[in-house]
């Protein structure tokens, strides 16, 4: 009789699963959506909660606008079974779903209130499935840890690949335990697909020590790509279509995952629940996942959300932030190895390069390519004789083979630009002082050299 019990307790909750992506556009929303049509089109019941903070997203693919969402029923206007919307094969959403982090701030009773018809709600379900917003956000990383498998989702592009990454690294300092699932959408072809897993997985096992799994490809077509502009999913089309045979496809790799790991005891609401701080034997961070965050990673998210708080409400933003930015790298530089260099290369690829004026993205090119010349083994004495300002006896063009080469390249018509070589000597302030205080006799080529050859970081 009690494992008969158990095991209708455990048929009654559902496999709860996260469809996320470290950046916007890599087609997570269509991945979800069309994942929840196939799964519903099998027979099963499905519960799509549509997590995005700021649009209803699933909705608007299918052409639907939802009249009421969770933040209604927060409010008290409306119940939860008001707020459910059934579309083809069955298959319900919830709008707003991302509005049940609100519950943190609630009052104990009436979140209970919410939690509870939520719990019971997705008992009525064989699959929950969130699709959560993209990136970074608390709210974000609170339904990934709510799943018991989380979908990351990426695309050939670097920039997807390094975003994706920096989400799974966050969930790893935060003791994020399971294994991430990985879907590669938009590819050309199994392998593309397989070597794009690769180059992920290489990197979390080389710089986390994790393996990923993988859970398959979405092949980039015409089809997809207009069942999004005709607000018409694939999963819709006859089964016999390649689009809509990829997802039953996916949704067969997604059966044989969940039966290798094993379900959790509680849903969705239960989690939530637990992060309200209703449970005091048990009782997260509100503003952070309920993942056993590690110490020492905890402490350094405070201190870095204190400065952005501090450079933030400052009225003089921009020296604070040139004052804490010098003082990261400089923290930085104490340990050039491997882990050095993949945080700068991630921290420049996820930088929005597009808001920068046509004029100061080419500036900013030149002082890369004078960086990489700097950064070239063997070419170190050479850039920095080139950075040194012309002499009657020693002409610029005539300081080395590189400084010949460039002036000779220049046209007359076209001088270059001048600019502060801030990787030989360091903080501007820094050479204005060296110079107020170095004796008058010392020329200045000398000078330069001397701050030069002692580098930036000499105080």
């Amino acid at each position: 009789m009690t494992d008969t019990t158990s095991a209708q307790q455990a048929r009654r909750q559902p496999r709860t699963l996260a469809i996320t992506g470290g950046k916007g556009g890599v087609g997570k929303t269509s991945v979800a959506l069309n994942l929840a049509l196939t799964l519903a089109r099998d027979g099963s019941r499905v519960l799509l909660m549509d997590g995005d903070t700021d649009l209803a997203n699933v909705s608007i693919m299918l052409g639907r606008y939802p009249q009421r969402t969770l933040a209604d029923v927060l409010a008290g206007t409306s119940s939860l079974a008001d707020t459910i919307m059934t579309v083809d094969y069955g298959l319900d959403i919830l709008p707003g779903a991302s509005g049940v982090d609100q519950c943190i701030d609630m009052e104990a009773g009436a979140s209970l209130k919410v939690l509870k018809a939520l719990s019971q709600l997705e008992k009525h379900y064989d699959f929950v499935i969130t699709d959560t917003a993209s990136g970074l956000q608390p709210t974000g990383m609170h339904m990934i840890a709510a799943a018991e498998l989380a979908c990351v989702v990426v695309t050939p592009d670097p920039a997807s690949l390094t975003d994706a990454f920096s989400l799974i690294k966050l969930l790893v300092r935060r003791g994020y335990r399971r294994t991430p699932s990985i879907l590669v959408n938009m590819a050309q072809g199994a392998s593309q697909a397989r070597t794009v897993f690769q180059r992920l997985e290489g990197a979390a096992q080389r710089h986390l020590g994790i393996s990923l799994h993988y859970l398959g490809g979405i092949w980039r077509d015409e089809t997809l790509r207009q069942s999004v502009l005709n607000q018409r999913p694939v999963a819709l089309l006859p089964e016999s279509d390649p689009s809509c045979r990829q997802f039953r496809s996916l949704s067969d790799m997604l059966n044989v995952r969940f039966r290798q790991i094993s379900p959790k005891k509680a849903g969705v609401a239960a989690y939530w629940y637990r992060v309200s701080g209703k449970r005091q034997d048990h009782l997260p961070r509100a503003s952070e996942p309920e993942i056993a965050p590690q110490t020492d990673a905890q402490l350094c998210q405070k201190l870095v959300g204190e400065i952005s708080q501090l450079i933030a409400g400052s009225s003089d933003a921009s020296l604070l932030r040139y004052e804490a930015f010098n003082e990261f790298f400089a923290l930085l530089g104490r340990t050039m190895d491997d882990d050095a260099v993949e945080i700068l290369q991630t921290g420049l690829a996820s930088l929005p390069w597009e808001n920068l004026g046509d004029q100061q993205r080419r500036q900013f090119a030149t002082h890369l390519r004078h960086l990489a010349s700097e950064v070239e083994p063997g070419s170190a004495e050479e850039s920095i004789a080139s950075t040194l300002p012309a002499s009657p006896s020693s002409p610029v063009g005539r300081q080395s083979p590189e400084g010949e080469s460039r002036q000779e390249s220049r046209s007359d018509d076209s001088p270059p630009e001048p600019f502060y070589d801030r990787v030989s000597f360091g903080e501007q302030r820094r050479l204005i002082q060296a110079l107020k205080e170095q004796p008058s006799d010392v020329a200045l080529d000398q000078l330069l050299r001397t701050l030069a050859r002692s580098g930036p970081d000499r105080r």
